[in-house]
């Protein structure tokens, strides 16, 4: 079972239909949506501050999210993916946008709906990425546009892959993709 910890009066509050891996952890001022999944090793530290996760949101393994003390605050929408060894630092994630995996988004950063950022960057503080663009590099900087219906569709379909994983864990029989489909 994942480890959740109150501290300074909060409560994690996690939503219907989640999965959070035996050692992921869940700490403080942390509200997060229904079928989310956050993955092994994932450290969610809502200790000086507030993050909010939306609705079908998966957080990778190795991830670490975290804000700074009474300044900055995280905000994810919904389906959106967080890859494998992310830092979030007190930053804003809005709807169907993906997190490359290794990437940092520091203080204050926002990365727009149905935006990517490419693994491995490093989004600096403040830095506004606009909806449907893609990011790389470090630091990061504008690549070009996505297509919105092809973006949400590839992030859709990753947020969905992943509510099917956590169903292996969660149900001996495995529920198949098929089964979410329908």
């Amino acid at each position: 079972m994942a480890l959740i910890i109150p501290v300074r009066g909060f409560t994690p509050i996690i939503g219907k239909n989640c999965f959070l891996a035996e050692n992921a952890t869940i700490i403080g001022d942390t509200i997060i949506g229904d079928d989310c999944s956050i993955w092994f090793n994932t450290v969610v530290r809502g200790d000086v501050n507030s993050i909010r996760i939306g609705n079908c949101v998966n957080i990778q393994d190795g991830s670490v999210l975290h804000t700074l003390y009474e300044k900055s605050t995280i905000e994810i929408g919904d389906h959106v993916s967080i890859g494998h060894n992310v830092t979030i630092h007190g930053a804003k994630i809005h709807d169907y946008a993906l997190i490359g995996m290794g990437a940092v988004v520091m203080d204050d950063a926002e990365v727009g709906e149905g935006a990517l950022v490419a693994a491995g960057s490093v989004v600096l503080s403040r830095t506004k990425i606009g909806p449907h663009e893609l990011w790389g590099g470090a630091p990061a900087k504008f690549i070009k546009m996505v297509e919105p219906e092809k973006a949400k569709e590839m992030n859709c379909k990753i947020a969905h892959n992943y509510l099917m994983y956590s169903s292996w864990y969660t149900n001996p029989e495995g529920e198949t993709s098929e089964d979410f489909e329908k």
